[in-house]
């Protein structure tokens, strides 16, 4: 059975580098992000993403990431470990997202999570996460 699970976050620590060598536009630079989770899926989470920015101060001109995201926490009352790769666009047309739970990523209670996110940024800047996943049926 697929669960759905909503969690709003924050966004608690961002280290960008410019990727060197590389003339731009577009602009390309890798970031280590970190953020914490309230709601259905509680804790908190470090990310490594790698960006590209038409221009970094107007993301309607054009950005792209992909990351991959270590998540430590409880999700549905079970605590563990996953790890998440999502992706995101942004352009005049608006945003896109998407991405999966890495199968096998999964510790503890949460062995066996495999699913699928998605992420929002509301107008008020507020960020909220989606995840629709399914535990292994010795799990959940």
């Amino acid at each position: 059975m697929t669960v759905h699970a909503t969690a709003a976050f924050d966004v608690t620590g961002w280290d960008q580098t410019p990727q060197e060598g590389v003339p731009s536009p577009p602009h390309l630079s890798r970031a280590t992000v970190r953020k914490t989770f309230r709601g259905d899926l509680t804790g908190e989470s470090t990310a490594e993403l790698l960006m590209c920015q038409a221009d970094p101060k107007d993301l309607t001109a054009g950005a792209g990431y992909v990351a991959s995201e270590t998540v430590i926490g409880t999700l549905g009352g079970r605590e563990g470990r996953f790890v998440i790769q999502h992706w995101g666009l942004s352009g005049p047309d608006g945003q896109q997202t998407g991405g999966h739970v890495v199968p096998g990523s999964g510790t503890g209670d949460l062995t066996g999570l495999t699913g699928t996110v998605e992420i929002a940024v509301g107008a008020d800047g507020t960020h909220t996460l989606m995840l629709a996943y399914h535990l292994s049926p010795e799990r959940g």
